[in-house]
Formats: structure tokens, C-alpha cells, sequence
């Protein structure tokens, strides 16, 4: 490894010496003599990089003289950077004399007084006695010139495309040696399990790189298998076992829902009403544990699956299989020897044999031999093969030393080979990826970005391509021989196989680090000052110690923030980090600190002179700093999602190395930032607002010739006319993402309007998503719909309020979502929107929204109609479309979610009636829903799930006495139940007595919650309630909970885990026996009736608010394992001073204050609490103190309404250095 930066930065190294303007700067610094020595010893080294790149193999004592090496390089670079970025900054202010004191403050403080500073040229002369004994040891180690230095392998065969040309992806066709295996496990999934369970286990055990996760893609993507499985989920597990993040990725998969869930138990009852009664088909992909606990905990949903479910699980390690009972562990086996060489031959000459080159048999035959059968080795050196022109390259690789090595944690010699054949280049960027978590999936074009800015792609000339081609051609060749794969449920994304990903830590020694939880103790200063790059997983809170031992990495180069962050969870990261350490990291040239809860960048930032790249994206920053502007590296600026930023720095125009700027989803961000039409270089510019302050044109977009990806036009009413919009010449241009919009004012021609709309087509061939907002032509021109976009997949139109008609999308072949909203004009809905033929044939999203003139929707016109339109449609969103009256789609064989809001009932009765696998309706603000018009849509639902009713006034009940027996048959599946704000509702059902007899009805409820239903009176329900909330329902006068038969259980709920009451006069109708409840939220409620709180053993979450009756426990009669609490204003605690009394349990971990006006101390009720670890103090007026003692423990500590406290803690204040840490 240690050769391939050390070559690479070589080769920069006489890049930047050669360039004129560095030139310059050193003259003026007075140091060309020790550069011309440095320069002239480097080459010397050069020449024996070669024949150290071979020794290095078998010989510590060379490998230790090239990390040395490598190491100088580094600091030799970061000399020459120093250089060229004051070279840039004399360009820019056009000085002609020698720096000034001001312009010294530009280096970085180790590089002070740079020009004539004793300490560097003691610096460069301490390179210069190093790199000096460095070529003197040649003779000791046997170091020779060969071949006139380290030699470049050619990455071409002699068809330059033929490494590219074979599909990476996953192809059960393209499969060597696995059809009887395939056919075995088709079998075992298919099959019934003997021993009468619900699911059962079907493991793929063997070795690292046999084809386990390979052959697990083929049998999840299997005909047989997809219509044998109702529901599917694949989840990558890895070295770390994590039951939630399991969970909630199942959940996932097979809900198609993001939700946030406050605990485990919630997640888990959320999975299990989606996988009630339904046969699964899970994946549980690279298993490592073997804790029988870990499965326990895991699979207790599962046991509610229908029969015939299954869990594939792919492992290295058969112990936690023999816990579960699991029989004929048989290993998967290596390749047999024809297989092997026929997989050879497929990646390495595009055939099954050596029939067409057969002088390389006896050669492919060795290193089948040596490859043991693996298939990941086998496909690794076949796709190098590839490269290889004569026989003698294949000679060369069977006799490789490597082979003789033995394997280094699990590393096969194979990939090891496949690894140091790889060209220079391509060695460094893999290395690169080690920064990444096992199984992390990445992004293509991320990586290039980070790839460019950290100098590892050198253009040997600039005018054939830009860097980000070159980094996407590197890309494209490590895919190609495997060191990358696609991700098994999302083909965008990219994942490293987890050997190749060892391959990845082992090479990348010394200089990458990747920080996934504290900091070894035994790391020493030395390690940390040759630490040029490291990475952290993001966490929902980072600890100050965790980072600040880095300050000791004072060359570190990258600062990396990976993981992914879900939508509902917050990252916190301490102050000090961006105050305290990053200034003292003066090299840094990449930072990533997306999805924190950051609210401002410090003004230090812009002494970081080396920065190429910043990522602050989805954070809540309100402005950058104006000394981001003296970043004149700068390459790269993410501010995407960062829904505060409100105004970018002024002096934009400075940055005139910046290529990439990702501004979307900044709504608050009104203006483009002046001078940015003199950024040429500028090949992202993802939103671009017409006018404003600065008075952008859109004309200047003619200047930008390389943009492309995604781009946001918005203002588009400033432009005059179609010739300034064809200026920007958007035709000409790679984009894949155009977001088009007018300001909402009204009062346009429409002619105008469609002629700039016309004028701003993109390029049919990449564009992938498409949105027009507050367009107001009366139609849409010939583009739009066009089928010449085949690659379209995601279409919206949004306030196009003068259109007549919707454009032809029916004929898109890519298609899969489609969003339509606030079109007044449209009335009828017909063949112009489906064409003729096959209509939206991947369309599996439709949302339309604010067609208030809309009256007609059919498909009656289309030829062949019927299945012929909308044959993929999962999910159907109809919303605020009060004059639609008439439907005629044809049949919707694949819809599961239907969401219709504000609509007549005639709208509601056409859907249900055609889509008979409807699982989710959600109906809100339904006209003419009558008692007797849902007693005919409660008909057709036989497979719904989930339902949400809100709105509908007119009905009394759910289901009515002569309905029972029927619906017995429709709400067999039902697990949720939500109903809100239905005025009239009186109960569920239409009578007690007929529910209870009948209680069979609901015996797959989970889910109820009943919210703001005045006149709800009867609450009956069965006893398998899990989650129970009601709100806002004071006429309630009778609860009774059922097994089933008439048989009732007053006050009982054995299986109920969470309960929310709210705003009801007597929480004693609820009953008391909560045997298994985990959260409990209480709220408004004037008589809790004997509630005991300490009889609740397993509540670990207790929220109470406005409960005047309920006695706070002053005994320490607190639930025993109480890990969460929430106490609001209580009316007869208003006049608490402090809460010593209280005896709050030592479980907790976290804890809010709220409301409480005359609270003055907290500190002698909470010092005890020493697992505390979260604490909200909020509209306390009057408290002034914390608990010093627990502050050094904290996490996360929140204070609102508490002017005397907040002054406290700010910085500066007394209590700062004893919570800046948090």
C-alpha cells in the first residue's frame, strides 16, 4: 500500500513544482535550493519504487522503509499546498510584492512566518536528511532500478471496454455452479415445516467469499419464491447485532413506511401487526452472532406470520444454528473444478472454457487451482485477467509471491493478488474506502467527490476529461472486478463485500482510522500524529473525549462523519469539537458533519486553508461565515436540506475553485450569492433563483457548460422570453434531476409561459425526475410526456392552475411515481392522460391533490381496457377533489394503500370496489358518507389492516348488528384502528351485546385509538389490545374488554404495552391491572381512580400531565424499572420550590420538567439519579441550579423558559465548563 500514495504523491509533487505561480511563491520565499534538492532526491526514490512495491510482499524491514517514505510524502504535499494556495491568493489580489504580515495569517499556524522563518526551512530540511536516509538504505535492502522506476500497469486491454462490458448485477442466468443448490433451497423454502411452526430457519452456512449472499439474491428474486411470499425483506446484519435496527429495517421493507418509534416494544407491535397472518420471506444476510438471547429477542413478531414463513440465514458461524435446534447444517460448497474454471473464463475471456486461448489453459488452470473454488476469488482475479494481453501476464499471476503468503485475518491470498495487480491509482481510492462501517452503502458520486478531494485523481491530461469522469472511470473499474457490488435492495447504491472490506482495513495500515465507538486507551501520541484520515459513525449523541483525543492528529487530512441517519432521529454533536479541535487540525482537506443538530459554523473555519470539501447537510445553520470565502481550495459545498440557511457568504466570487454547490431544499434562502456567475468551474449548482438581490439571469447558465445532475430553476416569471430561457441551454446539459417554478402571483400571459417551458427542455437521456410548479399555460408543450424519456421515473405537477388537461404520461416507460396537485381547471381525466396501449405500465405510486373542478376520471377510452392501466399501482392518494363523481379506472390488482381525503362517497365506493388487496385506508372528510353507504364499502374490504377514519360525521357506527355476521369475514385482518373527530360516532359497533357475541370480529386488533369523538359512549373491545389511546372522549361511560364469545373482562387488559389517556374525566373506567404495560401517558385527566404506579413492574416510560388527583408517589413508590419520565404542571405543584421529595427512582435515564413557575432547586432531588443521562428543564421561570454532580454524565441537556438557568449555561457562564462537553 505504502508505495501506491507515496507514487501518487510523487507524481503531484513535480506537478505542483512545475507550475509557474508556485514557482513564484518560492522564489519570494527564499526556499528553492532546498526544493530543487528535495525534487532531485524524490526522483532518485522514484526510481526504486518499483522493485519496493515487490519486496514489500516478504520483507517487513522494506515495508517499514516505504511507510516512512509515505509518510514524507504526505508532509512534502502539504508543503507544496501551503505553496499553491498562496500562490492562488497572490493571483487574486494581484500582489506583486513580497506576502504581507496580513496575508502570513492565511497558513496555517504550524506553517507561520512561512517565507523566512528559520522553523521552515529547518522543516524542509528535515524532509530533505530524511528522504536522504531513506535512498541510502537502498543498498541495505537490495533496492534496484527497474524498468526505469515504478511502472504503471496498463488498466486496457486491448478492447478498452471489455472490462466493463459484463453485468456486475446479480444474474441467476450468469450463476456458475449453483442450479442444484438453487433448486435445494427452492425446495426448503417452499416446503412445509415438519415440526408445525409458524416460520422456520433455512441457513446458508460456509466460509467467507463461497456465494452465500449471492445465492441468497438468486432465491429472494426467484418467481416461485415472489408468489409464494406475500411479504419480503432483506436486511444486511454484519459483525454487530442490533435487534432495533433489525427490526425497524423489516419493518421497512415490508410497511413501506419510515416511522419513529419511541422503544422496542413499540417497533415490535408495529411489525407485528404488519406481518399477522401473512407468509414473510426475511433474509438475514452475513449473521454473525451467536447469542441465542440476540434471536429471542428478535423474533418474537414472527410467531404471528402465517405457516409457511421463512428466515434465510446467511452465516460463517453454525453456532447460534445448533441453539436453534436447527438440523443437516450442511456447509455450501466451494465450486467444483469445471465450475470454477468456467467462472474464470467468464470473467476473465468472455467464455465458458480455454477452447479460443488455449496457451492459457495450463495458466488459468493453476490459478483455479490456487483459488480453492471460491467464487469472490475466482470472479476478483477472473475481471484482472481481463487486463492481462499475452500469455505472460497470466504466467506473472501464477507465480506471484503472494500466493505463498499466509492468509492474514481471514484475508484470501486471491484478493490479495487482485489487490496489488491493481493499477497505483486504483489501489489508493479503494484503501480510501476503509473509512466506511462494514456493509455501509454508499453513494457513486459521493465517493468521487471525496475521492477528488483528497487529491487521488491526477489527470494526465486536462483537456480530455474533468476530475469527476476520471473518478467515476476508476469507479466503474473497481465495480467491474468486484471490489465494489451493488446493494441487494437498492441498485443506486453501492456496499464492499465484507472480505473485500478486510482487504480494505488491512492495506489501508497506519494512515485510516475509523472511529465506531470510544477510543482505545493504548493508542499512543506517535499513532496519532501519522494518522492522516479518519471516520466516525454517526451517533444520536457524541461524547467531547471521544473526539478531543485527536488533537494530537495534527496532520490529519479528513474528518468523516458516516452512517445513515434516520428522519425522526436527532444527532448531537458537542460545541467543542467544532471550536476547540477543528483548528487545530490545520490540513484538514475533507469535512463531513451532515445530519447534526448544528447550529452555526465558527469563523475559524476559514483558517483551514487545505479544505477541498465541507458537508453540512440537513443541519440547522441560519448563515456560513464570511471566512468560508477565503477557502480558495474549496471544491465542494453541500448545504442540502439545511432548511435554516438563510443567506450564503458574499464574497462567493473568491471561491473560483468550486465545482459543486448543493443548495436544494434550502426554502429559506432567497437570493444566489454575489459573484457566482464567475465560478466557471461550477459543475453542480442545484438550485438557481431567477433575480433576487443580486439579479440573476438565467442567460448566465450558457456560462456553466458543464452542469449537470440536479438542478432547481425557480423565479422563472422574471424570465422575459423563450430566447433568454433558450440561452441557458438546458438541452446540452447531463442532468438527471429538473425542478421548474414560477412565482405564484398570477398574473402572466400563458402564451409566454408554455414558449419558456419549451424552451427549457432538458436531454431525454439521463433525466430521471421532473417537477413543474406554478406554471400557468393553458397546456403543456409536446416534451412534456414525451416516451423519449425513458429513464423518467418520478414525475410532479404542482399550482399548473390554468391548465385544461393533464399531458400524456400514460406512455412513460419508466414511471413510477406521479404527483398531481392544484390543477383548478382540469375537469375530465381521460385517454390524453393514458394514451393508447399499455398506460403507466410501472406507475406504482399516484397522488392527486386540489382539483376542485375535476369530474370525470376513465380509462374507458383506452384500447383494450381494463388491466391495461395502472397494472403496477400500489399506492393511491386521492385528496381535496369534491366534484369527482365519476370513476372508471378498470381494475387495481396490486393496490394496498388508499388515502382519500376531503372527496365525495362516490369516490371511496368506485376504489374499494376494484381493488380487492387494499391492506391500508385512510378516509378522511368523506361527503355522503352515510351509515347505509359504509355498510357497502365495509363489504369490499377483505384484506384491510390498517384503518383510519377521520371526519366523517354521518356515521353512528363501524358496523351495525345485521352487518356482524358479515364483517366477521372483512375485519378478519384488521391490526389498527384509528378514528378521530367522527361527531356522531356513538360506539364500534351498534350494539354491546351484538359486538361481544360477535367479538371474534377483531381478533387480529392490536391498534385502537379513539380521538375527539364527543359522543363515543361505548368502548368495547377485545382483550388483545396491545396499544390503547383515547383522547378527548368525555361522554365515554362504560369500557369492557372481551375474550371472545360474550365473555367479558371489566378492568383487564392482560396483553395491552402502551396506553395513552387523555382529557377524560375518569381513568378508573380504564381499568388498573396493567400487567405487561411498558409506556403510559396520562394527561387531563381529573380521577385516576387506584391507579398504583408501583405495581407497574414492567413500565419503563411515564408521562403524566394535569392530573390532579393522581398522588405523586413521596416514597419512592415510583414503577421499579421507570427508565423515562415526564412530570407536567400539576395544579396543586405549582407551588413547589424544589423536589427533594419526591424520591424519583434511581432507574431513570431521562427526565423532563415541565411548568412547574415557583421550582427553584433541582439539584439536592436529582443528585441521586446517577443513570441519568438526558434532562429537560422547561418554562421553569424561577430555577436557577442543575445537579453538578451528574453534569460530567450527561448526554443531552434542554433548557427553555428558564432566563436565569440559560444564563448559567452559556457559554462563559458558570456552569459552561461543566456542560460544554455536551
Amino acid at each position: 500500500m505504502a508505495e501506491v500514495i507515496a507514487s501518487t504523491l510523487i507524481d503531484a509533487v513535480f506537478k505542483k513544482l512545475a507550475d509557474e505561480a508556485v514557482k513564484q511563491v518560492v522564489r519570494a520565499q527564499g526556499i528553492r535550493s532546498e526544493l530543487e534538492n528535495l525534487e532531485q532526491t524524490l526522483s532518485h526514490i522514484q526510481d526504486l519504487l518499483l522493485d519496493a512495491s515487490n519486496k514489500e510482499i516478504t520483507e517487513i524491514p522494506v515495508q517499514k522503509w516505504l511507510n516512512v517514505l509515505q509518510h514524507l510524502a504526505y508532509d512534502i504535499d502539504d508543503v507544496l499546498d501551503d505553496l499553491a494556495t498562496e500562490a492562488m491568493h497572490r493571483e487574486f489580489t494581484k500582489a506583486s510584492k513580497a506576502i504581507t504580515s496580513k496575508v502570513r495569517k492565511l497558513i496555517p499556524s504550524c506553517c507561520t512566518n512561512f517565507s523566512l522563518s528559520t522553523r521552515m526551512h529547518h522543516k524542509l530540511d528535515n524532509i530533505n536528511q530524511k528522504l536522504q536516509d531513506l535512498e541510502k538504505k537502498k543498498e541495505t535492502f537490495g533496492l534496484t532500478v527497474k524498468n526505469g522506476g515504478l511502472e504503471v500497469k496498463n488498466d486496457r486491454s486491448k478492447d478498452k471496454n471489455r472490462d466493463l462490458e459484463t453485468s456486475v448485477v446479480d444474474d441467476a442466468s450468469s450463476i456458475v455452479g449453483r442450479e442444484g443448490d438453487k433448486n435445494v433451497y427452492i425446495q426448503k423454502l417452499l416446503g412445509d415445516d415438519p415440526r408445525n411452526k409458524n416460520f422456520s430457519i433455512v441457513p446458508i452456512i460456509g466460509m467467507g467469499g463461497v456465494g452465500k449472499t449471492t445465492l441468497a439474491k438468486i432465491l429472494y428474486s426467484d418467481e416461485q419464491v415472489n408468489s409464494q411470499f406475500e411479504l419480503k425483506a432483506w436486511v444486511c446484519v454484519s459483525d454487530e447485532w442490533d435487534s432495533f435496527q433489525i427490526s425497524r429495517s423489516i419493518f421497512q421493507s415490508v410497511g413501506g413506511e419510515d416511522m419513529k418509534f419511541e422503544n422496542f416494544n413499540l417497533l415490535q407491535e408495529a411489525l407485528i401487526s404488519k406481518l399477522r397472518g401473512r407468509q414473510f420471506l426475511l433474509v438475514l444476510d452475513d449473521v454473525w452472532t451467536e447469542s441465542y438471547k440476540d434471536w429471542e429477542t428478535l423474533v418474537r413478531p414472527f410467531s404471528v406470520c402465517a405457516r409457511g414463513s421463512k428466515v434465510i440465514i446467511t452465516t460463517r458461524k453454525d453456532q447460534l444454528l445448533k441453539k436453534l435446534g436447527c438440523s443437516q447444517l450442511n456447509q455450501l460448497q466451494c465450486l467444483s473444478h469445471d465450475d470454477a474454471v468456467s467462472l474464470l473464463c467468464q470473467h476473465a475471456l468472455d467464455a465458458n472454457n480455454f477452447d479460443l486461448c488455449p496457451t492459457l489453459k495450463v495458466h488459468g488452470e493453476d490459478i483455479v487451482g490456487k483459488c480453492k473454488g471460491l467464487p469472490l476469488a475466482l470472479i476478483a482475479l477472473g475481471r484482472l485477467l481481463r487486463t492481462k494481453e499475452d500469455e505472460e501476464g497470466w504466467k506473472e499471476m501464477v507465480h506471484s509471491e503472494i500466493w505463498s503468503l499466509e492468509e492474514d485475518g481471514g484475508i484470501i491470498p486471491a484478493l490479495k493478488l487482485s489487490y496489488h495487480e491493481l493499477p497505483a491509482s486504483l489501489k489508493q481510492l479503494f484503501a480510501y474506502c476503509s473509512l466506511f462501517p462494514k456493509d455501509h452503502l454508499f453513494d457513486k458520486y459521493d465517493l468521487v467527490l471525496l475521492w477528488m478531494a483528497e487529491g487521488f485523481l491526477h489527470q494526465s491530461d486536462l483537456s480530455k476529461s474533468t476530475k469527476e469522469r476520471l473518478g467515476h472511470d476508476y469507479f466503474e473499474k473497481l465495480l467491474s472486478r468486484s471490489f465494489f457490488q451493488h446493494a441487494p435492495n437498492d441498485e443506486s447504491l453501492f456496499v464492499m463485500h465484507d472480505l473485500m472490506h478486510d482487504l480494505a482495513t488491512s492495506v489501508a495500515g497506519e494512515f485510516f482510522f475509523r472511529l465506531e465507538k470510544e477510543m482505545g486507551k493504548d493508542v499512543s501520541k506517535q499513532a496519532l500524529k501519522k494518522l492522516r484520515h479518519l471516520s466516525f459513525v454517526r451517533d444520536i449523541y457524541q461524547t467531547c473525549k471521544k473526539f478531543l483525543v485527536f488533537k494530537e492528529a495534527n496532520c490529519l487530512r479528513t474528518f468523516l462523519s458516516v452512517g445513515v441517519k434516520e428522519w425522526w432521529q436527532t444527532n448531537y454533536l458537542p460545541n467543542k469539537v467544532l471550536v476547540d479541535l477543528l483548528p487545530q487540525l490545520p490540513f484538514l482537506r475533507v469535512i463531513n458533519l451532515s445530519d447534526y443538530e448544528i447550529n452555526e459554523v465558527p469563523e475559524c473555519i476559514g483558517s483551514l486553508k487545505h479544505l477541498r470539501y465541507i458537508n453540512l447537510s440537513r443541519t440547522k445553520i441560519v448563515t456560513l461565515p464570511e471566512t468560508v470565502c477565503d477557502l480558495y481550495n474549496l471544491q465542494t459545498l453541500i448545504v442540502f436540506g439545511c432548511s435554516r440557511l438563510a443567506k450564503l457568504p458574499k464574497r462567493f466570487f473568491k471561491l473560483k475553485n468550486l465545482r459543486h454547490l448543493d443548495i436544494r431544499d434550502t426554502p429559506q434562502l432567497k437570493d444566489m450569492p454575489s459573484g457566482i456567475g464567475e465560478l466557471k468551474s461550477l459543475q453542480t449548482l442545484s438550485k438557481i433563483i431567477i433575480g433576487g438581490e443580486n439579479d440573476f439571469s438565467i442567460t448566465k447558465l450558457k456560462d456553466f457548460e458543464n452542469l449537470q445532475g440536479k438542478v432547481s430553476i425557480k423565479g422563472l416569471d422574471k424570465v422575459k422570453n423563450a430566447t433568454e430561457a433558450r440561452e441557458a441551454n438546458l438541452l446540452q446539459k447531463s442532468l438527471t434531476e429538473l425542478e421548474v417554478e414560477w412565482t405564484d402571483d398570477g398574473s402572466r400571459e400563458d402564451t409566454t409561459e408554455k414558449e419558456v417551458l419549451d424552451a427549457l427542455k432538458p436531454s431525454s437521456h439521463g433525466l430521471k425526475k421532473l417537477g413543474i410548479v406554478n406554471y400557468l399555460g393553458l397546456g403543456f408543450p409536446k416534451w412534456v410526456g414525451d416516451p423519449s424519456f425513458h429513464r423518467l421515473a418520478c414525475v410532479s405537477l404542482r399550482a399548473c392552475k390554468k391548465c385544461t388537461s393533464l399531458p400524456p404520461f400514460g406512455q412513460l416507460p419508466s414511471l413510477k411515481e406521479l404527483s398531481i396537485q392544484d390543477m383548478d381547471d382540469v375537469k375530465v381525466v381521460g385517454s390524453e392522460f393514458f394514451g393508447t396501449g399499455l398506460a403507466y405500465p410501472s406507475l406504482e405510486i399516484l397522488s392527486i391533490t386540489g382539483m376542485p373542478g375535476w369530474e370525470v376520471w376513465s380509462s374507458s377510452s383506452v384500447s383494450g381496457a381494463g388491466d391495461s392501466v395502472f397494472p403496477c399501482l400500489k399506492e393511491l392518494n386521492i385528496r381535496s377533489c369534491r366534484n369527482l363523481v365519476e370513476v372508471s379506472i378498470g381494475r387495481l390488482p396490486l393496490l394496498r394503500h388508499l388515502d382519500i381525503v376531503s372527496c365525495g362517497d362516490g369516490v371511496l365506493r368506485s376504489l374499494v370496489h376494484v381493488a380487492p388487496s387494499i391492506t391500508k385506508l385512510k378516509i378522511w372528510n368523506i361527503s355522503g358518507l352515510t351509515n347505509e353507504v359504509w355498510r357497502g364499502v365495509i363489504l369490499d374490504l377483505k384484506a384491510v389492516e390498517e384503518l383510519i377514519i377521520k371526519w366523517c360525521d354521518e356515521i353512528r357506527y363501524l358496523w351495525e348488528s345485521k352487518e356482524a355476521e358479515a364483517s366477521s369475514k372483512v375485519l378478519v385482518n384488521l391490526r389498527k384502528l384509528d378514528v378521530e373527530n367522527c361527531e356522531n360516532l356513538v360506539s364500534l359497533g351498534e350494539k354491546d351485546e351484538e359486538y361481544n357475541n360477535g367479538s371474534n370480529l377483531l381478533t387480529s386488533l392490536r391498534s385502537l385509538e379513539i380521538s375527539g369523538c364527543e359522543n363515543f359512549k361505548h368502548l368495547s373491545c377485545p382483550n388483545n389490545i396491545e396499544t390503547l389511546g383515547i383522547s378527548s372522549c368525555d361522554s365515554i361511560t362504560c369500557v369492557s374488554f372481551s375474550k371472545g364469545g360474550g365473555q367479558k373482562l371489566n378492568k383487564t387488559m392482560p396483553m395491552l404495552e402502551s396506553v395513552k389517556i387523555c382529557d377524560h374525566p375518569n381513568l378508573a373506567l380504564f381499568g388498573s391491572n396493567f400487567i405487561h404495560l411498558t409506556s403510559l401517558k396520562i394527561r387531563v385527566c381529573k380521577s385516576t381512580g387506584d391507579l398504583q404506579l408501583q405495581s407497574l413492574t414492567s413500565l419503563t416510560s411515564l408521562d403524566i400531565w394535569n392530573c390532579p388527583s393522581m398522588d405523586v408517589p413521596t416514597a419512592g413508590l415510583w414503577p421499579p424499572n421507570l427508565r423515562k419520565l415526564k412530570i407536567e404542571e400539576k395544579e396543586e405543584a405549582t407551588n413547589w420550590r424544589e423536589l427533594s421529595h419526591l424520591n424519583l427512582p434511581s432507574s431513570l435515564t431521562r427526565l423532563c420538567i415541565w411548568g412547574f413557575e415557583k421550582l427553584e432547586r433541582v439539584s439536592e432531588g436529582l443528585q441521586h439519579l446517577t443513570s441519568l443521562q438526558h434532562i429537560s428543564i422547561i418554562k421553569c421561570p424561577k430555577i436557577k441550579d442543575l445537579p453538578e454532580k451528574l453534569l460530567p454524565s450527561l448526554l443531552s441537556l434542554e433548557i427553555w423558559g428558564c432566563p436565569d438557568l440559560k444564563e448559567r449555561c452559556r457559554r462563559g457562564g458558570s456552569y459552561w465548563p461543566l456542560i460544554s462537553h455536551i
